[in-house]
């Protein structure tokens, strides 16, 4: 097979390349890759640049970006997709981007080293074990994956099936490092208005479904051709097994290409590809020299598109072209079929009684979903681990397969799921930190200041012994109530318009700031947020405390306050605690 080693020369203007594979990671095995070219012998390519395609995403030139991505078929081994692939990634997102450092602090959470461990990493559940291909890693690059995807299961407890990931992260560390493949597979899992990876059981049989659908429309013949050789219910399956056709069967260069344009337009790539399989492989098995007969293909239908995939007989830039040329397939149409197919499906399972397909509960009211990511790891399924950020703190990571799985002892998740709603949508971006709570560090006002002083915000949970639960968001560090004014007086109150108070139970209400509406000439006592000394702590002031509580964080009260105007938060006013949980967030 020819092996053109020019493709890196044009990107990086280096006149020679020593190494014809060193743009793949150090983790993978090159012995067995094919470097193919679509260029001619002789002739150089005249290919985009790396600085070429950041431009126009830069400018949100994004079809222009897409054009250039079809069009430039970079060698296999071009050092392009060391940067490529990690700015095609990042461009979709959410949220603030992840602190230096974020993955690692991850990695030891989980396991407890940065360290590769020599046993094997238990995957989790979300992963099928049938298609964890790890096409040219080594088996030190296979623990890498493993590690990716086992960290990723931890940071995202609501994806639970998901087979298309493993394979994804396995693509990506051929040509990245470790924690760049986690910051792209984040990116990946991650947005609303583009899907790459499903993560349910649900929208990967949508999936499916929609490329049986528009495979009856825009690859006609193949599939008349296929259901004349397998009547009945067998033709369905055949799609079933769709994505596997370009992630199992294609050929290593040949995905890398369908890669290229992937991580830049999301799964409607991965449509189009198969649809350009069914294509080719009915033009090649029905032509008068093919050595593809009915007989054989019907013998072992189940076989035969991954069969034609392994040795498909046209160039990555042919697939590519015949992906791209199918007409009035607009992604319109594609979300159209994708959204009615779901909707049936989900009807089906509604009226069959049978949820084992649908997501426990709608995550609709929450602004991201890293804001769903981050409540999960407050209550429901979480694992306590050690965190790394500071002495004996304790982070509360998302345990998709959890050792000591434990639950808030104040509110139950549909109660945070609300609370979270109401949090500033920058907060719900942070990872939440349990700093203190009296059922672990004892009733002390002195621990609880040492625990929480220094961090902002925080999130105060009350449970009285009457079951009744409520709290503030506290905007300011309580270390605040040290700080002197000009006189060298200790300032009584402290904080911002952004603390508010809240109840979860057995009312839920939020009760903002009364100042937050821009009210002028509310006078001193709208404005008495937080206070506190070595006997006690204030939230809300002004004819009343909104919430009080004693040195022994034993005894409170809540009255109505000018602060915030609420009510009492407790029917008594007067209460004795249960149970206070304080919540920071890591690098708020």
């Amino acid at each position: 097979m020819p092996v053109n080693a020019i493709g890196g020369e044009q990107l990086s203007g280096i006149e020679e390349e020593s190494d014809i594979y060193e743009a793949f990671a150090p983790h993978v095995d090159t012995a067995n890759i094919s470097v193919l070219t679509d260029t001619p012998p002789g002739k150089k390519p005249n290919l985009k640049t790396f600085q070429d395609v950041q431009s126009l995403i830069q400018q949100g030139k994004k079809r222009e970006a897409k054009l250039v991505l079809r069009e430039n078929s970079w060698p296999t081994n071009s050092p392009i997709r060391s940067q490529l692939w990690p700015a095609l990634c990042s461009q979709h997102h959410v949220g603030k981007n992840m602190l230096d450092g974020f993955y690692w602090d991850m990695v030891n959470q989980v396991f407890g080293t940065t360290e590769l461990p020599e046993k094997p990493i238990m995957l989790p559940p979300f992963v099928d074990s049938t298609h964890c291909l790890p096409y040219h890693l080594t088996r030190k690059g296979r623990a890498v994956a493993d590690r990716v995807v086992s960290v990723l299961g931890y940071a995202c407890p609501d994806i639970t099936y998901s087979p298309t990931l493993y394979p994804i992260t396995a693509m990506l560390l051929h040509f990245m490092s470790e924690e760049e493949c986690y910051h792209c597979m984040a990116s990946l899992v991650a947005p609303k208005d583009k899907v790459f990876i499903t993560q349910t059981k649900l929208l990967y049989e949508v999936t499916w479904k929609t490329v049986m659908q528009i495979a009856k429309k825009h690859a006609k013949s193949a599939v008349l051709y296929l259901t004349r050789l397998c009547p009945g219910q067998k033709s369905e399956r055949i799609f079933m097994d769709w994505c596997w056709w370009i992630l199992g069967g294609l050929p290593f260069p040949h995905l890398v290409r369908v890669m290229d344009c992937f991580f830049h337009e999301g799964i409607k790539v991965l449509y189009r590809v198969s649809l350009a399989v069914l294509i080719l492989f009915h033009k090649h098995a029905t032509a008068t020299n093919s050595d593809w007969d009915a007989d054989t293909i019907k013998n072992d239908i189940d076989n035969a598109l991954p069969k034609f995939c392994k040795n498909i007989p046209v160039s990555p830039a042919k697939l590519l072209r015949t992906a791209f040329s199918i007409r009035a397939l607009s992604s319109t149409y594609i979300s159209r079929i994708f959204l009615k197919t779901e909707m049936v499906l989900k009807s089906k399972s509604v009226l069959s009684g049978s949820k084992q397909m649908v997501r426990s509960r709608s995550s609709d009211n929450l602004p991201t979903s890293q804001s769903q990511v981050n409540v999960q790891m407050m209550s429901h399924t979480l694992t306590i681990r050690e965190g790394a950020h500071s002495p004996d703190v304790r982070v509360l990571s998302m345990g998709v397969f959890p050792t000591q799985a434990i639950k808030s002892k104040v509110c139950d998740q549909d109660d945070l799921f609300t609370l979270w709603s109401w949090l500033p949508v920058r907060i719900t971006m942070y990872q939440p930190v349990l700093l203190y709570t009296t059922e672990e560090h004892g009733c002390s006002l002195t621990t609880f200041y040492v625990r929480v002083e220094q961090h902002e915000p925080t999130l105060l949970m009350i449970k009285t012994c009457n079951n009744e639960v409520f709290g503030a968001y506290c905007s300011s560090r309580w270390f605040e109530r040290n700080l002197k004014d000009d006189r060298g007086q200790r300032q009584a109150y402290f904080g911002t318009g952004e603390t508010f108070l809240f109840s979860l139970y057995p009312e839920r209400a939020k009760y903002p700031w009364v100042g937050i509406e821009g009210d002028k000439g509310l006078g001193h006592a709208s404005e008495l947020f937080m206070a506190a000394d070595s006997k006690m702590i204030t939230i809300g002031g002004g004819s009343g405390q909104a919430i009080w509580m004693d040195e022994n964080i034993r005894f409170g009260k809540t009255d109505r306050c000018q602060t915030f105007n609420n009510p009492p938060l407790c029917a008594s006013g007067d209460f004795e605690i249960r149970v206070l949980e304080v919540y920071g967030f890591v690098g708020a």
